[in-house]
């Protein structure tokens, strides 16, 4: 049921699809360079409710520009361009929305803006209302599921490195680096009915989920992104693994309405548009003042 929160494909690719196109062969074809791969994971808030409709008429046009260099990989559906994703009946509803972005969107964007011969694959594995302690956890175990009531749901940290290793496999090692991971979890381990264990050991678990993202991926120094989300000792990992680990960046969040760090939510949670924008420009922003090599 996860997977038809929303409905991936845009009506242009299923139209492609039924012409027998496939994107993945042509990516990194163009320019000669090495294909940017860029990872995604988390949960509903990396799935992204941002209101696709609120997009002005610049943005779309940026977007449909991008698109052309940036393939998008979600959810294991077909890999499409970069866009907007239709909006499952569930969310038009609450959210009345017709479309919705995570930050992939407008984190694209920018990195289409700062590098305009490159082309861009993002691989984005999400799930709403997941864990870092039970499904996300690298070291998966029934009992730690079971805490917090993911034991009927299968593990999730396998099964995004098989997806990545499964849209990678159309490339050849050569033709293609991964450059980053982007994470945007933190609020279901802070539930507090489920006690007090997974808040606390959120820093731990976020330290060995990048150790092993790094490893996984045979990138060792690999940049890791954070977004400060969720509260209390969940956040404080996030700081405590930030401080610790090389490469790691947290990008905070205030609750100053004035701060650029502040990201509008709509009335019935989850942020909306200019939330989300601020979240993917921001992170863009700090990949690219911070971990990015310019060839």
């Amino acid at each position: 049921m996860e997977l038809l929160a929303v409905k991936r494909a845009s009506v242009a690719f299923v139209l492609l699809g039924l012409l027998g196109l496939n994107f993945a062969p042509a990516l990194g074809q163009g320019t000669g360079k090495k294909l940017k791969v860029f990872l995604l994971a988390g949960q509903s808030n990396m799935e992204g409710k941002g209101d696709g409709g609120k997009l002005t008429e610049a943005e779309k046009k940026d977007l449909e520009a991008a698109g052309k260099r940036i393939k998008f990989a979600y959810n294991h559906e077909p890999i499409r361009p970069l866009s907007v994703t239709e909006a499952s009946a569930g969310l038009k509803k609450k959210f009345e929305v017709e479309s919705v972005f995570g930050p992939e969107l407008f984190f694209g964007l920018k990195m289409a803006a700062a590098w305009p011969d490159q082309e861009f694959l993002f691989i984005k594995r999400s799930v709403g209302a997941t864990s870092l302690y039970g499904r996300w956890n690298p070291d998966w175990t029934a009992e730690k599921a079971a805490k917090m009531g993911e034991e009927k749901a299968p593990p999730l940290y396998a099964d995004f490195i098989g997806y990545v290793r499964e849209v990678l496999g159309a490339y050849k090692p050569e033709e293609y680096e991964i450059c980053g991971m982007l994470w945007v979890q933190g609020e279901a381990d802070g539930d507090p009915k489920r006690g007090i264990e997974p808040a606390e050991a959120y820093g731990e678990n976020l330290q060995n989920l990048i150790t092993r993202v790094r490893k996984d991926t045979g990138v060792p120094e690999l940049p890791f992104l954070l977004v400060q989300v969720g509260f209390g000792q969940v956040t404080e990992g996030m700081q405590a693994t930030a401080g610790a680990m090389k490469n790691v960046s947290l990008i905070p969040q205030s609750k100053d309405p004035a701060s650029p760090n502040f990201f509008p939510k709509y009335p019935v949670g989850h942020y909306n548009y200019e939330g989300m924008k601020r979240i993917g420009s921001l992170l863009a922003d700090e990949y690219l003042k911070r971990h990015a090599t310019h060839g």
